[in-house]
């Protein structure tokens, strides 16, 4: 089995990012049927990160395509949600300041180290993109109780805690890497 179909779901997650803004943008806070496509395109695009690495491990096509854009992908879907969300529902901007600069500053490492090696994700970011997962998908909910968005509260602060202690370990792998001789290899952080 070739490394296309998890390359392509990885893909179809990055497709699927100006689809979910579009949806949210249109809806503009109404919870009405463009919400629910919102929520349909942010879980269908979610669904395939997890489904992507595990068939990738499955297969045996592990890739470093998929190494390096399955994140991307991961990031581009998360934080476009939560600049989309602060925009059109009131979410405060700074969790997604947060985990804008922590994504992007582990994404340039992971770039300056490359020739070194490919830092994959760790569990601690599996965890994390879960995490966010559940926030965005109970923001996203229409109409849902009040205290859904107390959960998504907490489960973004979760996220948030867990984005900078798992950017710590990969800053300190990212160094580890910089300093060490050319070789290409995989590592995971944390």
């Amino acid at each position: 089995m070739t490394s296309l179909v998890p390359n392509a779901l990885t893909a179809l997650r990055l497709v699927g990012v100006p689809a979910l803004v579009w949806t949210m943008v249109a809806d503009d806070g109404a919870n009405g049927p463009l919400r629910w496509w919102a929520l349909l395109i942010f879980l269908v695009a979610s669904a395939t990160d997890f489904l992507d690495g595990y068939l990738a491990r499955r297969w045996g096509v592990v890739s470093v395509f998929g190494k390096l854009a399955d994140p991307i992908a991961d990031k581009a879907l998360i934080l476009a949600a939560l600049a989309t969300l602060s925009a059109v529902d009131r979410v405060p901007w700074w969790p997604f300041i947060v985990l804008a600069v922590r994504e992007v500053a582990v994404t340039l490492g992971r770039f300056a180290v490359m020739d070194r090696g490919v830092i994959a994700a760790s569990g601690g970011g599996k965890v994390k993109t879960t995490v966010q997962i559940a926030a965005v998908t109970f923001y996203l909910w229409p109409n849902g109780p009040q205290w859904l968005d107390t959960v998504a509260w907490w489960c973004l602060l979760l996220a948030i805690a867990i984005a900078v202690v798992t950017g710590v370990q990969y800053g300190r792998e990212i160094v580890r890497l910089r300093h060490s001789l050319p070789e290409s290899h995989s590592v995971e952080a944390g």
